[in-house]
């Protein structure tokens, strides 16, 4: 998340203090948690004897190198981060500290609340009609954010349809053809999904669908006659 270039540094205070390897109870308290790295992922902040750990992409246990009492260095990154907080609200962020010295602040990842998750976390739990409400969020602030662009999602629904797992297939592609209810590809992707799970009459409706949006479509035309042929 961007912060406007007339907010300036100021707005933050270093929070507490803690001068050797370990943290102090009271930094981790606050600092433990999980915070928004971008609009469909999170970075995790935890404590093991004192020390900070994160997990990120896949890697359960990233052990950054702690620079001063709340600034550490984060090789998977390559980035410099620190704990701040915002004066206003008090609310805790991470931040990337510049590379160059005369440069501001101007991306921070805020801490979520407790049981909020973000949309890619709600679609593997299979809870799509939040992971749908979630992503449709994400396209109403930004319709150019990577994590919902047709393609990349059509990619890991079609991940899910080789995997045999029919129903986040299906769920998948749903999210999809909501996000981008005039593209005849959503509609050709689910309607392979039904017809693969064995749906025959929403595979026809679905590929109808896309035929509706591109008429050279010659794909569904063929598949379309031969599944009514075998009704």
């Amino acid at each position: 998340m961007k912060l406007k270039g007339s907010i300036s540094i100021l707005l933050f205070t270093l929070i507490f203090s803690c001068s050797s390897n370990s943290n102090s109870s009271e930094f981790i308290k606050k600092a433990t948690g999980r915070y928004l790295y971008n609009s469909d992922e999170i970075v995790e902040v935890y404590f093991n004897e004192n020390k900070l750990y994160l997990k990120w992409r896949g890697a359960k246990k990233i052990k950054p190198l702690k620079v001063n009492d709340s600034t550490f260095f984060v090789k998977e990154m390559n980035e410099k981060i620190q704990f701040l907080t915002n004066l206003e609200n008090q609310n805790l962020y991470i931040v990337l500290v510049p590379k160059e010295e005369d440069k501001s602040i101007n991306y921070n990842f805020i801490k979520l609340k407790e049981n909020e998750k973000v949309p890619s976390e709600y679609l593997a739990n299979k809870h799509y009609d939040k992971a749908l409400e979630g992503y449709l969020a994400i396209k109403e602030k930004d319709s150019l954010d990577s994590s919902i662009d047709e393609n990349y999602l059509n990619s890991i629904g079609y991940k899910a349809l080789r995997e045999k797992n029919f129903e986040m297939a299906k769920a998948i592609f749903k999210i999809n053809a909501a996000l981008y209810p005039n593209s005849s590809n959503v509609y050709d992707s689910l309607a392979e999904a039904y017809m693969k799970s064995g749906d025959t009459i929403m595979a026809i409706e679905n590929y109808k669908k896309s035929l509706v949006l591109d008429s050279g479509n010659s794909g569904a035309k063929r598949i379309i006659s031969k599944l009514e042929n075998k009704e």
